[in-house]
């Protein structure tokens, strides 16, 4: 017997949520083995790429192309949290900061000592 489209339609759906809850599913076990191997090495955003922000993502120019002037150097973080966020300290304040701020931490909490 041939399926109506609303069968299929219906059928796409209920595959649609099962997909759903086998992501769900798998993610928290991917979660969880990257969460040991972060707190058994000790990683922190940066080592991970992503504390430097969207330059740490561009490639680097190749040899014989280097950008003239002056080398900007990166800073040493002046904040961080118990998550390895962190901030230097210049710019706007990261998305991480004004929320654990906003909860009612001061900014005295996130300074490293």
């Amino acid at each position: 017997m041939t399926k109506t489209y609303a069968q299929i339609v219906k059928q796409i759906e209920t595959l649609k949520q099962d997909a759903e809850k086998a992501r769900r599913k798998e993610a928290e076990g991917v979660i969880g083995r990257i969460r040991d191997a972060i707190e058994i090495y000790k990683l922190t955003a940066e080592d991970l790429g992503f504390g430097a922000g969207p330059k740490a993502a561009r490639k680097t120019r190749g040899p014989g192309k280097a950008k003239a002037g002056k080398a900007k150097t990166p800073g040493v973080a002046k904040f961080r949290d118990d998550a390895g966020h962190s901030w230097v300290g210049r710019g706007k304040r990261p998305d991480w900061l004004r929320a654990a701020l906003a909860a009612g931490k001061s900014l005295s909490d996130f300074a490293v000592k």
